[in-house]
């Protein structure tokens, strides 16, 4: 290209952008439709059976890698899909072995939301590596390197691929020199690549290359972005880290792209093709997984977030899609999605209380939660969640900034926030495990599920011994004509149902004239009032009797909460523990429960001191905010 020769006037200006192509410089692509695609968009809730059929063609394509695995969907697999997560791992290794499998690693978190100890942690890693992952990015909610260093080390010894990660934000405490000073001591402890996490999509285009041209001076092993799109900023910053050096970047498949979820991969091929950036994929080989994967996102309409499209206002709030999808579920459950601009407000409050940690897995969990709680009961910190507390001990490693004197005078009391490694403080844990399976398993991979999970992979056992795990109702019934009324009679006009994991409340409530041979039947589904067309279940139902009244036997019906002495949840959730028993004596603000809500457990205090005289509730139960759950006197 021919330049003209600069003026006197423009001579000692330097251009804001020197972009100097790489000719020859082939960016890799890794696609994360596996994992974050549907994590981010569809709540994780993508099967292994809507996996495979196009593992082929995936494993075709040519990727650096595919993320498939850890984040949330270890989790989502046991609690929701009734899925062994590790024999997804090992069908997808069996379907695609000519790609490298990745997995998102929560540092010591691993795939859950506490501080687990190194043998759960080392051992984790050796089955993940075993089963089929070739490479673990690790990150840490706080970016304290001391909670990457184990997984970092073990990843190594099993001769694989570490890809350190660095938790992008934005905050009074936060520059682009400390995350370069970052980076460089994650290259001198160790990461063949370096990942810039940027969650939220708070990176901008030009703040995307200057980090990247920063971070290439600075260290030798490649940089991967990581973006997502919910501020819309995402393919213009990808592009830009692009020419700013970028070795590689994670993309989506088109109907797993956008919203909350990551820039579209065909696009970012297409817009670098015959480029010095040129991916070197074939785009037409994209056209029958693009179409697979749009079929199967409509399978799973019910979880699609509220949140789509741009949503610029996270460029305020920093809160991730799937925080907000959260946040969103929690309110609903207590008729009280008008007070979402409220808990919106009070995020970024509680996050600077806390010393601005980047909202990311566990952190955005326990920030989106307790700004929820400050709301829900009209005064800030009046109920502090398990995790709250634990963060401000130190539990969760070494806060970004200064933390608020007051609110970490409320959450700890007398006690010493730590200064140590958070993990040097646990005792191992898988001995313990394997007394408590001994004779039910002799997997060590359910051993770990346990040690990660122990609520919910006992459940899950249980339900395998059982054989209740395949979705039996899903089979077309036996050849024995149209009706299938004789079946049914017995069945109440109230009931709930589990499909794959997921619950669901059914309520026949009425029915409409019938008309040209066919009669409506009003059901509500989990509260949604659904018209549908059941016409065996027209003779069914008469003169079925009512159900009877739930809350009867053992445990009695809750009532409203009405006196100063009862005991109801902050929010929606599931018991985990009852800490008392009826005849026990309590004082104001010890703990009678802990609740899960949000993955994070609260422990409800006792409003008033007194004496326990009835429980209403055990542990595993589903609770809402309007019940009585102890009541005291």
């Amino acid at each position: 290209m021919a330049t003209s020769k600069p003026t006197k006037k423009t001579a000692s200006r330097k251009p804001a952008l020197q972009v100097e192509p790489a000719p020859g410089k082939k960016l890799l692509i890794t696609d994360v439709v596996l994992r974050d695609g549907h994590q981010s968009l569809l709540a994780t809730r993508m099967r292994t059976e809507d996996m495979l059929p196009i593992a082929q063609k995936l494993d075709a394509v040519g990727y650096w890698s595919l993320e498939m695995w850890g984040g949330a969907t270890f989790d989502t697999c046991l609690r929701f899909l009734k899925e062994d997560p590790w024999e997804r791992l090992r069908a997808l290794r069996a379907a695609m072995p000519n790609t490298r499998l990745q997995m998102l690693l929560r540092g010591q978190n691993i795939v859950g939301y506490r501080h687990y100890a190194d043998d759960v942690l080392e051992r984790f890693i050796e089955r993940a590596a075993t089963n089929g992952i070739d490479v673990f990015r690790i990150f840490d909610a706080l970016n304290d390197l001391r909670n990457m260093e184990p997984a970092m080390r073990e990843v190594k010894t099993c001769g694989k691929h570490v890809e350190a990660s660095i938790c992008y934000t934005v905050s009074p405490v936060h520059s682009l020199d400390r995350f370069v000073s970052l980076a460089r001591q994650l290259e001198d402890v160790g990461t063949d690549s370096l990942c810039i996490k940027d969650m939220a999509g708070l990176l901008a285009p030009l703040d995307a290359y200057t980090l990247v041209k920063r971070l290439k001076a600075a260290v030798q092993v490649p940089i991967h972005l990581h973006t997502h799109y919910t501020s819309g900023m995402a393919s213009m910053s990808a592009l830009m880290a692009v020419l700013g050096g970028l070795d590689m970047l994670d993309t989506a498949v088109s109907p797993l792209a956008g919203g909350t979820s990551h820039p579209p991969t065909e696009t970012l091929v297409a817009a670098l093709r015959n480029t010095p950036y040129d991916t070197g994929l074939d785009l037409p080989q994209f056209a029958p997984i693009a179409e697979h994967f749009r079929t199967v996102r409509r399978k799973y309409h019910q979880f699609e977030s509220d949140f789509t499209g741009v949503d610029a206002d996270i460029l305020t709030t920093q809160i991730p899609g799937g925080m907000l999808s959260n946040l969103a579920a929690q309110l609903a459950e207590q008729n009280a999605l008008d007070k979402m601009k409220q808990v919106l407000e009070e995020v970024p409050h509680v996050r600077k209380d806390m010393g601005y940690p980047p909202l990311v897995t566990p952190s955005s969990q326990i920030v989106g939660t307790q700004a929820t709680l400050n709301v829900m009961t009209g005064e800030r910190y009046k109920v502090i969640t398990t995790e709250t507390k634990n963060y401000f001990l130190g539990l969760y490693g070494r806060p970004p900034g200064p933390l608020n004197p007051e609110v970490l005078a409320r959450a700890i009391g007398d006690e010493e926030p730590i200064k140590s490694r958070p993990a040097d403080r646990l005792e191992p844990e898988l001995d313990a495990v394997k007394k408590e399976l001994a004779g039910k398993t002799s997997s060590t991979e359910d051993l770990l599920s346990f040690a990660l999970f122990p609520a919910i992979a006992g459940e899950f056992f249980d339900q395998r011994e059982r054989g209740e795990l395949k979705p039996e109702l899903l089979e077309p019934p036996p050849e024995k004509g149209p009706a299938v009324a004789h079946e049914l009679h017995l069945a109440p006009v109230e009931f709930n149902l589990t499909l794959h994991g997921e619950s669901y409340h059914i309520r026949v409530s009425g029915s409409g004239r019938k008309s040209e041979g066919r009669k409506p039947y009003y059901i509500r589904v989990n509260e949604k009032l659904e018209e549908v067309y059941l016409e065996p279940l027209q003779e069914v139902l008469a003169g079925v009797p009512e159900p009877p009244e739930t809350g009867t036997g053992t445990i009695p019906k809750r009532p409203k909460p009405t006196k100063p002495g009862d005991v109801a949840a902050p929010m929606p959730g599931r018991v985990v523990k009852v800490l008392v028993a009826k005849g026990d004596t309590v004082r104001i603000g010890e703990p009678v429960l802990i609740i899960e809500a949000m993955k994070m457990e609260s422990r409800v205090p006792a409003p008033i001191n007194g004496k326990v005289v009835a429980l209403y509730v055990t542990e595993g139960e589903e609770v809402k905010t309007d019940e009585t759950l102890v009541q005291l006197e």
